[in-house]
């Protein structure tokens, strides 16, 4: 059985950094993307980030200079570095693994930016 395990969340001040890491425990064949989403208390779920098999990555606007996606394909990891945080980054953030057949979803870590 599959299990996405997130990490790094946490408080951080305006201006700073966390960097975010989900793992994936199990075997998952033929990924085809791995994405970051969040969802901010009475808002939607909404993308992040995001990398696609073939290296090509998709940015929230909001985000883009500021955030960066990588992988680690032989630990089937995949990483959010976070600098320049505003509060509006304030969220629960969770990790997503896509396969032609299979969708996998983290439990979701909190970041919490303060002013």
């Amino acid at each position: 059985q599959v299990q996405l395990v997130e990490s790094g969340g946490g408080l951080a001040q305006a201006g700073g950094s966390l960097r975010l890491s989900c793992a994936a425990s199990g075997s998952i064949f033929s990924i085809t993307a791995m994405g970051w989403y969040r969802q901010a208390p009475g808002k939607q779920r909404e993308l992040v980030a995001r990398i696609l098999s073939g290296g090509s990555t998709i940015y929230k606007d909001s985000v883009k200079g500021r955030f960066t996606i990588s992988r680690d394909n032989a630990k089937n990891t995949v990483f959010l570095q976070m600098n320049s945080l505003k509060p509006d980054d304030t969220a629960a953030y969770y990790c997503r693994i896509s396969t032609p057949r299979y969708e996998y979803w983290g439990q979701g870590t909190q970041v919490t930016v303060s002013s």
